[in-house]
């Protein structure tokens, strides 16, 4: 699958979602005239239906469908507002309880080491996990962003899959963060949520009426049933308009989940225990009914039709495994781990507390890759290799990407410069900041830290931003002051430094302060070849001393750049980390297409020579991160 086509599918599904909202808007400004319409004629049995339209001043229609849009428009802001807390705020609406990272519970650490797997080969940061205590075997995938990205899960599913079947599920969910259907669901709850709302009072308004004794009792209950008819009608375009934007997709994170895990097994034999099981994969909580389009299986008992927002649990069976029988799982029992293959036997040994051996680092700063090898791995997953750093990783580094206390000591022993005298600083710097307790862990895994190249750095630290949402607001703050702090210790910014800070800064600040969305509208390159200028500059510069072959790696990659500009290569003297925050900051509301136009670019011009430094790595993963472009682990061995 393309990464960059799949969110360009999901840019034209939200222009698909709002002709149909604007259509359906429409149908019910009709249907609530109509309504007005017959009651009139009623009152005034001497006129027919037609000539109480007519004889009705137009203002009467004007004032109700405005009434009417003024309604759906407030009920539809006010839905899209408590949703801006992101994934969390869903999670926590259908029930969900957060799984901490260091939980005891045997099913549930295994849950977690499946989606930090998942994350770590998808390039992205490890998001939180939520429970939801239904015996049904369902999930979801929920957030505007990455950044604020969260997995639910269901209690049955823990139950009743074995973990090859959970890696697949939880592929599934991975593919809707990467590709863009997370925002298309939030805005889909809120658009529909305005159009049912009026279905919402009428039903008020007919249990108000109960308890009325007044003359106007039976206007109100025409008025309740009015209401409801025309929140029949949202019911009827909503579930409509759900289909027409969900059911595709599903047919595509399925498949995206079989590239992700490399095997149609485990998340086809989930579909089949959806249909063995006595429950399926149904929701009880009263506000399922409106994120029904974000899970993973259908959540009403009955099958699949054309207004269902998943497709029949058959034919995505059918899909995944041609050679099906029709046969569903039984479930009656507990689920067997699977070990069909060495793939699965490697993942087996990831359920438990993992257990690490001693890690293999890097002996030079530089890796083999091929640029078709990096561009066609953005948006994809490396699971194996996710799967090697997991568990080449220091048991101590692993254990404190786990801990919400030790977390901090790890990324402030990252910062810890090389040079002795200001190490000296930063230490002291931390000893006297830090909160009691933490000067002691960073002092410890120090030492192997400094072992450790980019790339497994990088790794502990999306391992430990779920670690790091779990601080309250007082202690990021401290945590936030004292790592910018470290940084500039020294009075510059290197570019692992600003790599980190910038994973931070879109995990952490979207989370404690306020997310930083992109819009994706910018359509040409043209104006933007200063900032173009800047990043492809900076990444030819960084690890080649030689100007010559800096100038030449620059033109490798700005020849790929659809701009008709020809530009001249200005050595870059500095990394001047404010410049290149800003270019960024730019080049984000590039279209999808755009953005694969640019890491093209990115990835040959750090490639141009045939190797790339440790430095050009985390300038692409930064760059990428920055551009909601992840770049999983690679494949390639230490030159």
């Amino acid at each position: 699958m393309n990464f960059f086509k799949a969110q360009d599918q999901a840019k034209s599904k939200t222009k698909q979602l709002t002709f149909l909202f604007v259509a359906a808007l429409v149908s019910l400004l009709i249907m609530a005239n109509l309504l007005v319409a017959i009651m009139l004629s009623f009152e005034n049995p001497e006129s027919n239906f037609a000539q109480t339209i007519a004889q009705t001043p137009p203002e009467t229609w004007l004032f109700i469908s405005f009434g009417v849009g003024g309604v759906v428009a407030v009920a539809s802001l006010f839905k899209y507002l408590t949703l801006r807390g992101g994934g969390k705020a869903v999670a926590e609406s259908l029930g969900g309880i957060l799984i901490h990272q260091n939980t005891s519970n045997a099913q549930e650490k295994r849950l977690l080491n499946v989606v930090e797997e998942m994350a770590i080969a998808a390039g992205l940061s490890v998001p939180p996990v939520y429970l939801i205590r239904e015996n049904s075997i369902n999930a979801f995938a929920a957030g505007f962003a990455a950044n604020d990205a969260v997995i639910g899960i269901n209690q049955g599913t823990l139950d009743l899959l074995n973990r090859e079947e959970l890696q697949g599920v939880v592929a599934h969910e991975f593919s809707h963060i990467l590709n863009g259907d997370m925002r298309i669901n939030l805005r889909l709850m809120a658009l529909l949520h305005g159009i049912l709302f009026l279905g919402i009072i009428g039903g008020s308004f007919l249990r108000g009426s109960m308890f009325s004794r007044s003359k106007e009792r039976a206007g109100i209950i025409a008025l309740g049933i009015g209401l409801l008819i025309i929140g029949y009608g949202g019911t009827f375009f909503g579930n409509i308009i759900k289909a027409a934007v969900s059911r595709q997709r599903e047919f595509l994170a399925d498949a995206a989940a079989v590239q992700f895990t490399r095997s149609n097994t485990g998340i086809a034999n989930a579909l089949k225990k959806i249909g063995g099981h006595s429950v399926g994969s149904q929701i009880e909580n009263a506000n399922a009914e409106q994120s029904s389009h974000m899970f993973f299986g259908a959540i009403k008992p009955f099958a699949a039709n054309l207004m269902s927002t998943h497709p029949p649990l058959e034919k995505r069976i059918q899909a995944l495994d041609p050679s099906w029988g029709g046969k569903f799982e039984d479930t009656g029992s507990q689920p067997k781990e699977s070990t069909g293959s060495p793939r699965s036997a490697l993942a087996s040994g990831f359920s438990g507390s993992t257990t690490t051996s001693a890690p293999e680092v890097a002996s030079t700063p530089e890796v083999r890759a091929t640029q078709a090898e990096l561009l066609a791995s953005i948006g994809s997953a490396n699971l194996a290799q996710a799967q090697a750093l997991i568990h080449n990783t220091d048991q101590n580094l692993f254990s404190a990407a786990h801990d919400t206390f030790e977390a901090r000591g790890l990324i402030y022993a990252m910062l810890i410069a090389v040079d002795a005298d200001i190490a000296k600083k930063q230490l002291e710097y931390v000893d006297t900041n830090a909160e009691a307790g933490v000067p002691s862990h960073v002092h410890r895994l120090l030492p192997a830290l400094m072992r450790t190249n980019y790339e497994q750095k990088l790794t502990l630290l999306e391992m430990a931003v779920p670690s790091l949402k779990e601080l309250s607001a007082k202690q990021y703050e401290r945590f936030n002051d004292i790592t910018n702090q470290l940084i500039v210790a020294d009075q510059q910014v290197d570019i692992f430094e600003w790599v980190l800070h910038r994973i931070l800064t879109k995990e952490l600040y979207g989370h404690f302060v306020a997310p930083n969305r992109s819009s994706g509208n910018i359509r040409s390159l043209k104006r933007l070849t200063s900032e173009l200028h800047l990043l492809l500059g900076v990444i030819a510069a960084a690890g080649i001393a030689d100007p010559q072959a800096q100038s030449s790696a620059f033109d490798t990659g700005w020849k790929l750049l659809p701009t008709n500009k020809a530009k001249t290569f200005a050595t870059v003297e500095y990394f001047d980390y404010e410049e290149f925050n800003g270019a960024l900051g730019k080049l984000r509301d590039l279209t999808p297409q755009l953005k694969a136009s640019l890491m093209n670019a990115c990835i040959h011009t750090a490639l141009a020579d045939g190797t790339l430094t440790q430095d050009q790595f985390a300038l692409i993963k930064g760059i990428g991160a920055t551009l909601d472009c992840p770049l999983p682990p690679l494949n390639a061995k230490p030159q």
